[in-house]
């Protein structure tokens, strides 16, 4: 069975989340700091690679009513050229409040300002990989 990728892409950095081997939990992997489009997309290729990735799942910044802006944009561009780039699927899924979601979890957990940073990315992926993981698991039982 193939691995999904989450990435949570920001303006400098992008954050990387794979599944586990059996497609259960999302787990962080790293966080990207954003040079150029070929280096990110080298060091997206490596991940896919390295983890057997299947299939990609970009978060989707939407506006809380669900309409989209600039940003929004900007990261279906991203989707567009990332999928021109790599030999699996590229698909987006609905990224609100997951930034926020994992700030709340880490301040509630204690984890100073400087190490919140450092994380935050990649812990966004793993919220955004890990709402699309369970969405798959509930159409499939729904039917």
């Amino acid at each position: 069975m193939k691995r999904i990728m989450g990435l949570d892409v920001g303006e400098k950095t992008i954050g990387l989340a794979v599944t586990d081997p059996l497609n259960i939990m999302a787990q962080p992997v790293t966080t990207i700091s954003r040079t150029s489009l070929g280096k990110d997309f080298a060091l997206i290729t490596e991940t896919i690679l390295t983890y057997d990735i299947g299939e990609i799942v970009i978060g989707l910044p939407l506006n809380m009513d669900g309409s989209s802006g600039e940003k929004v944009k900007v990261v279906l561009s991203f989707k567009d050229r990332l999928s021109a780039a790599v030999s699996v699927p590229v698909t987006t899924w609905d990224e609100r409040l997951s930034t926020v979601a994992m700030q709340k979890t880490l301040i509630a957990a204690a984890v100073s300002r400087q190490k919140r940073k450092k994380v935050i990315d990649k812990l966004a992926a793993v919220f955004i990989l890990q709402g699309y993981m369970d969405a798959k698991k509930m159409r499939r039982k729904n039917g």
